[in-house]
């Protein structure tokens, strides 16, 4: 496990802004000129204004240790190594914001629901999360919370209506669970530059028929990862070999499962019609009864977990990692897959995470312009042959605050003085520069990002459009994310490696998910709220059934399509 605690805060604040300790409005001004600026949505007398009432909030806990943890990533980063320490000089909290493992944050928050044991006074985890929180009821809800034991403590400036991904926190019961402080989608990568050169349009035409462009489905990705593997690309002042169509990653490890229930199972055609994540079966393929309570996972019981939509998403995606992807993708994980694209021998990504865009852009690199442009693009990606209209399209990651009930009402306080300072109005901006993790729509349509835009790929112009709201985290199907997470990727790695076929490991882990939720049934630990499990039947009847589950198609080639990156761009605008 890896992590980070930071030094002294109060002599990173003295060092960093010269102010004494528990320095006052002064300290706050200091902050203001050396680090925001005019990056933040408010005015110098609105950034003051907020800060003042942040100083005042936080008098009674003036002198408190607090403990709070996030995964690592560079937003996370930049509030514990800046922000933490700011907010130290500003209020007097301090904060060790640790920066660990995404796996390392659940099992920590597993442990403390276990327990209740008070581990940290409060937790940056995925939204993913909410079915979980929602039906443990063991994280604080935040909607009462800032009406009750909160009240005092939160921000009459926080502007809940101005975050863009409560409705991934908040509960069927209609009360918000988690604080979104950092977003980001899985998006489609390419070389735009090479798709618009026109020796390479048409040699591809010449080989496929039809023009290279953005793929809208999964056989025009296909011929497009075929044409560019191993391709000569010198004479775009590319590699003249090692050039790849396609990059993933395939080790056996907990990023793995993250690969297929962050919606590659959904871009396929698994799950149902329906926004944010398929009704009644979900992208992982857990059917839920009208009152949301999960009666099965396999197809005899109505899930689509071991269906042939998901058989077909995890054939595709071996059969991609070993024809058109670099050999040693198939032992990386995520974080080590994630950079490669920037290294200039990739064409296109079809599952690529926004995270990964500040060091796409760093200057220098073979996929950046020498006056600063990208050479790349990023577009939604392309869905496959059982997709649907209607169906879950893309993922957007939404790591968000959780206050857990087992933590003591005053530590709960001043860790929510700290959560809504790192996602304030006054820091939001200049937070979004450097981690490009979006949260707020004030934010995104600052002027600032106006005029960064063109050199950040199409990011801006995705946060603008409506398309995003067609990308969800996780939802309220899954019951216990800790406990069903950890089969994903154990079964996945079966068929990854070989030792399963991709039937035999779906099979596997839809039986698995079932007993996890039969074993919640039978405990009882979520009352009402938890698992039902339906009667098995004979698949055909599911099958017959309108919606999910689905029967193979006789055919799983369909004709390929691409689009022009401008025309989509432009339909973005409209």
């Amino acid at each position: 496990m890896r992590q980070r605690q930071t030094s002294s805060a109060m002599a990173l604040a003295l060092i960093v802004f010269g102010m004494p300790a528990f320095a006052d409005i002064e300290a706050a001004k200091s902050f203001l000129d050396t680090e925001i600026g005019d990056l933040s949505s408010l005015d110098r007398a609105g950034q003051e204004a907020e800060l003042q009432w942040f100083i005042d909030a936080a008098k009674p806990y003036a002198g408190m240790e607090i403990k709070v943890v996030s995964e690592t990533i560079g937003t996370h980063e930049y509030e514990s190594k800046v922000l933490a320490p700011a907010f130290e000089a500003i209020t007097g909290i301090k904060v060790t914001h640790d920066l660990i493992g995404e796996g390392d944050v659940v099992e920590k928050l597993q442990t403390q629901m276990q327990s209740g044991e008070n581990i940290y006074d409060a937790y940056i985890n995925d939204s993913d999360l909410i079915g979980t929180h929602w039906r443990y009821q063991l994280a604080r809800n935040l909607t009462d919370w800032m009406a009750g034991e909160g009240a005092a403590v939160t921000n009459p400036n926080l502007d809940i209506a101005d975050f863009i991904g409560t409705s991934f926190t908040t509960g069927p019961d209609g009360k918000l669970y988690q604080l979104p402080d950092q977003q980001f989608a899985n998006l489609y990568w390419f070389r735009y530059d090479w798709f618009n050169d026109q020796k390479t349009k048409d040699d591809f035409k010449a080989a496929f028929g039809y023009d290279l462009g953005v793929p809208v489905n999964w056989s025009a990705y296909e011929d497009i990862a075929e044409f560019f593997t191993g391709r000569d690309m010198s004479y775009m002042g590319g590699p003249a070999t090692g050039v790849y169509g396609n990059m993933d990653y395939g080790k056996k490890d907990p990023s793995l499962g993250w690969r297929y229930t962050d919606a590659w199972m959904s871009m396929a055609g698994m799950g149902d019609v329906g926004e944010p994540n398929g009704l009644p079966v979900d992208e992982w393929g857990i059917r839920v009864n009208e009152k949301s309570q999960p009666v099965g996972s396999c197809v005899a019981r109505g899930g689509s977990t071991n269906d042939a939509a998901a058989v077909y998403a995890v054939t595709k995606a071996i059969e991609w990692l070993q024809k058109y992807s670099p050999p040693e993708a198939a032992g990386m994980t995520f974080g080590e897959a994630g950079p490669v694209p920037a290294q200039g021998a990739i064409a296109q990504q079809m599952f690529w995470y926004t995270a990964f865009t500040a060091a796409s852009v760093e200057p220098g690199t073979p996929v950046m312009n020498e006056d600063g442009t990208p050479k790349w693009r990023m577009a939604p990606s392309p869905h496959g042959v059982y997709w649907q209209e209607g169906q879950k399209i893309g993922y957007q990651d939404a790591g968000s605050w959780t206050l857990m009930q087992s933590t003591p009402v005053d530590r709960a306080q001043a860790a929510w003085l700290y959560a809504q300072f790192v996602t304030s109005k006054t820091v939001d901006v200049k937070k979004s520069h450097v981690g490009l993790t979006f949260i707020r729509e004030s934010t995104i349509q600052h002027a600032s990002f106006t005029e960064r835009a063109p050199k950040l790929g199409g990011l801006i112009e995705f946060y603008r459009s409506p398309a995003r709201v067609q990308w969800s985290p996780t939802g309220t199907n899954v019951p216990d994310y800790p406990k069903l997470a950890q089969l994903w990727w154990q079964n996945i790695g079966d068929a990854m490696s070989g030792a399963k076929t991709p039937q035999e490991a779906l099979d596997a882990l839809c039986a698995e998910q079932e007993k996890v939720l039969t074993r919640l049934e039978k405990s009882g630990a979520q009352g009402e709220l938890g698992p039902v499990m339906n009667e098995e039947q004979d698949a055909q009847v599911w099958l017959d059934a309108p919606g999910a589950p689905v029967a193979k198609l006789e055919n799983e080639d369909e004709e390929p399509k691409t689009i022009a990156y401008d025309e989509l761009i432009k339909s973005w605008q409209k």
